[in-house]
């Protein structure tokens, strides 16, 4: 039997994944706070008024910066705070709302990553949107939700000679108890998980942030090119459309309807 095995969100764009109880999703939506927040690159300006979605290389994020994995992160929704911790003990309380903690936070990421950028980085929040790698695409993908198959990554793990961190693959549904691969002939097709009912809309293409260790932040693999080499492509997981909300936990049943 098909179950959610675990599921996450992503408040920052690149930051670490905060596990989930449970989670309420609503028709069209994605998970709540997920990938509300993201920090610029320094080579544009944010103005939420006429933002429009943009490609991931134009943010802080681990295609480019392993670094990141280094921090742990931590959204307090009662208190509207991230809580920051980095390796070396520095740890930084931000309140999301307030325009000096927000510079703080976009200073020490740039000190912490080290790299050379075209101007300060900027943390900036999504006011109706989310900073997804498939916001470009449409409002739709946008606020689509990622599922993993666990089968599928032991499966690649097995031919590759390693054990793959599922975690590299930041989804926010992590299935467990269905055959490899499978999730790949569900394009097009409607599943249900738990009460909610969804339309896979998309295969998800991998980048180089799978490369990242995420427990020692080093960047240990090249699975997209090795996926590439052996299987002809570099997509592990799926995309969902919510079509009808409801409230899931893990436990879950993930079933793919005809």
């Amino acid at each position: 039997m098909r179950t959610v095995r675990q599921l996450y969100r992503y408040p920052v764009k690149g930051l670490s994944a905060e596990p989930l109880g449970e989670v309420a999703l609503r028709t069209g939506e994605g998970v709540p706070l997920d990938r509300q927040w993201a920090l610029t690159n320094g080579s544009w300006t944010f103005d939420a008024g006429s933002y429009a979605p943009r490609p991931k290389t134009d943010f802080i994020a681990l295609m480019d910066h392993a670094a990141l994995a280094s921090l742990a992160t931590r959204y307090d929704d009662t208190g509207n705070c991230l809580h920051v911790s980095a390796p070396d003990g520095r740890h930084l309380r931000i309140d999301v709302d307030d325009a000096a903690a927000c510079a703080e936070l976009s200073r020490f990421i740039a000190q912490h990553i080290n790299a050379r950028l075209e101007g300060p980085p900027a943390f900036v929040s999504g006011e109706g949107f989310r900073f997804t790698d498939v916001s470009v695409l449409s409002h739709g993908m946008m606020n689509a939700v990622s599922l993993i198959n666990l089968a599928t990554v032991r499966e690649v793990g097995a031919a590759l000679g390693t054990d793959i961190d599922p975690m590299r693959f930041r989804a926010n549904i992590y299935m467990d108890g269905g055959e490899p691969w499978e999730e790949s002939g569900w394009l097009d097709r409607e599943v249900t998980v738990g009460e909610v009912r969804a339309r896979v809309v998309m295969r998800t293409p991998r980048c180089s942030a799978t490369n990242v260790n995420p427990v020692t932040a080093e960047r240990d693999m090249t699975l997209p090119a090795t996926m590439m080499e052996r299987y002809g492509h570099r997509e592990l997981g799926v995309y969902l459309q919510v079509l009808d909300g409801g409230t899931i936990a893990p436990g879950a049943v993930v079933t793919p309807l005809s």
